[in-house]
């Protein structure tokens, strides 16, 4: 029997890949343990990868860094940022960023909080499904008020310009939230959709949030390297398009807990004091340790490397699945996920936390779909379940041999069909 809460406290739930690695533990998973294969942890690799700059293995931390720093972030990190997206996705176009129009944050959830937190009274968009910790953090501010929309499968999770449109004007939304490319579908939004997007933001003064962590991870011929809503924005000072990134997946580093939002200086001005009151600002040294990892040529050469070695995972990973009878009716486009239906398999395996139940059984960690059903402050009480319920989210992000290792063990728990 667990013991109560007090008084004044109210339970806190787990985000999804949280609450699977904790009862994991609970049966002897440690990380960095070889007898488990953890396809459940939203983490890339960290080690070296063929073809990438060598991994950052010791930090020289100077004793004037030891202060507090800016809660926008230092300078010096903030001018990398801008410098870096302006080298990208901005060359040749007369509006550019400058540090003044970047805010760095402790981690992605933080940049998120510290985005959600200034909102205004309005009415916020967001997804299902998507990412996990999203259902808290739009749970626990009470300002605006979070839409769920509802993607179609059969449409592969797909939501263009018109749709856009018809769910802002009729929905009175003020603002959008989206993970690109999407956690847990793959779903990538890019090009010509994605300039879709911006266009009716613009015109229907509609702020769009993209959570752009999976960015350099990207695998359609369209978009062969790091894509950005940045690309898109004609004034950085007045279309309302925020973009949130940092050091986690794209950099591989998701221990250094370091972030970054683009937006217009005076979205950058209100994150700021966010911060003020919810954090103070990322640890200082960390910042000045970043500024090697921003150089152009070291984001593009880490870039290749990634879409070398995932690009591969990628592929083991769809044979096995299709092998062991997950239906992955659509190939992720981004990420290192696959969201993958349990409907063709024999009961009880058709069932997500069932399966889930069962892989620990066998050391291997992944994610029930249902965790995706994004629902902040369970406002959609549901008399049948969730309606992903019978997925499950993969990941390909550990190295390949732990991959394989995991989808071997699942092959051999699930009975010949």
């Amino acid at each position: 029997m667990s013991e109560p809460t007090p008084g004044a406290f109210r339970p806190v739930p787990r985000t999804g890949v949280i609450y699977v690695t904790a009862e994991a533990a609970a049966r002897g998973y440690k990380p960095g343990d070889p007898g488990w294969a953890n396809l459940g942890q939203g983490s890339p690799e960290t080690g070296p990868l063929e073809g990438a700059p060598p991994r950052v293995s010791a930090i020289t931390i100077d004793p004037a860094h030891n202060r507090y720093g800016p809660v926008a972030g230092d300078w010096a990190l903030r001018e990398a940022v801008a410098a870096l997206y302006n080298r990208l996705y901005r060359r040749g176009l007369p509006s550019q960023y400058s540090a003044e129009n970047v805010c760095i944050a402790g981690g992605g959830r933080l940049a998120l909080t510290r985005a959600v937190a200034a909102l205004g009274n309005v009415n916020l968009g967001h997804f299902l499904p998507d990412y996990t910790a999203y259902e808290e953090l739009l749970g626990n501010f009470r300002l605006f008020s979070p839409i769920p929309i509802l993607l179609d499968r059969e449409r592969g999770y797909r939501f263009d310009a018109t749709d856009l449109r018809r769910e802002v004007v009729g929905r009175g939304l003020g603002a959008v939230l989206r993970s690109n490319p999407c956690n847990p579908t793959g779903e990538h939004l890019r090009g010509d959709a994605l300039r879709g997007w911006v266009e009716a933001a613009r015109e229907l003064d509609c702020t769009l949030i993209f959570d752009e962590f999976y960015a350099h991870y990207a695998w359609t011929d369209e978009a062969p390297g790091p894509s950005s809503a940045a690309a898109m924005v004609e004034d950085v000072e007045r279309d309302p398009v925020i973009v949130i990134d940092g050091l986690t997946k794209n950099w591989r580093y998701p221990g250094w807990r370091l972030s970054w939002t683009l937006g217009p200086r005076r979205v950058i001005e209100a994150l700021a004091s966010a911060g003020s009151f919810l954090d103070g600002g990322a640890a200082l040294p960390l910042q000045h340790a970043a500024l090697p990892l921003l150089e152009p040529a070291h984001v593009l050469q880490e870039a290749g490397a990634i879409r070398r070695a995932f690009l591969a995972k990628r592929a083991q990973a769809l044979e096995a699945a299709r092998a062991i009878g997950l239906r992955v009716d659509h190939a992720p486009e981004g990420t290192f996920y696959l969201w993958a239906s349990l409907e063709d398999l024999p009961p009880p395996y058709d069932d997500g936390m069932t399966f889930f139940r069962r892989a620990l059984e066998r050391k291997v960690i992944c994610v029930p779909g249902e965790f995706f059903d994004v629902n902040p402050g369970k406002r959609r009480p549901g008399t049948r379940g969730s309606r992903f319920g019978r997925h499950v989210r993969i990941s390909f992000g550990p190295p390949a041999q732990e991959v394989e290792l995991g989808l071997q063990r699942l092959r051999a728990m699930i009975p010949a069909l």
